[in-house]
């Protein structure tokens, strides 16, 4: 009987530890970026609304009127004052005093939240032809969203110009060389 019992109590320990490091450790996932946090975050949102919906909507029956009443909801948590047509700060960027305005979400952070929504989409499964994010209807509400709020603010929104690569012109005063097709006849006869 004894022979079946371990000699010393630190070996039977040692063993049990050395089996222990021969099993496959699971490997720690690293850590979510911060898009990737925020995708998954207003992925989770949205989905919440859809079931909050009476009836609820599932994500297969959504399409971008869904789409266009949750950017809608969201308006009420905005941070953003967007002054109204009545108002006497409208078209003001810093007016001086402060007024009755709805404050809304803006355009720039539903812009991006659409853009997070229709990635998160297509990774869940959903082809981009059926997109409901990707709708053209959604970049119209988006493109009304911003030109609302640059006028509300009197800020408006430029299109960046392209920058043109720059060519080097050649100096009129310098002499050309002449290329081999268009040589000038010599003058020396």
């Amino acid at each position: 009987m004894s022979g079946d019992m371990p000699r010393d109590s630190a070996e039977g320990s040692s063993r049990s530890s050395a089996n222990h490091l021969n099993q496959p450790q699971p490997t720690p996932t690293p850590p979510l970026s911060r898009y990737e946090s925020q995708k998954r975050r207003d992925w989770n949102t949205f989905g919440q609304y859809l079931k909050n919906q009476r009836p609820p909507v599932a994500l297969s029956h959504c399409n971008c009127n869904h789409v266009l009443d949750f950017l809608r909801y969201l308006d009420q948590f905005g941070k953003t004052k967007v002054h109204l047509h009545g108002c006497i700060f409208f078209g003001q960027p810093d007016p001086p005093a402060p007024c009755t305005c709805p404050h809304r979400q803006a355009w720039g952070s539903l812009d991006a939240l659409i853009g997070r929504l229709r990635a998160a989409y297509e990774e869940h499964g959903g082809s981009p032809e059926t997109n409901p994010f990707g709708n053209g209807a959604i970049r119209v509400y988006l493109r009304e969203v911003k030109d609302c709020q640059a006028k509300a603010r009197g800020i408006p929104y430029r299109k960046k110009k392209k920058k043109q690569k720059t060519q080097i012109k050649p100096n009129v005063d310098e002499p050309q060389p002449m290329s081999s097709s268009k040589q000038q006849p010599s003058l020396a006869a």
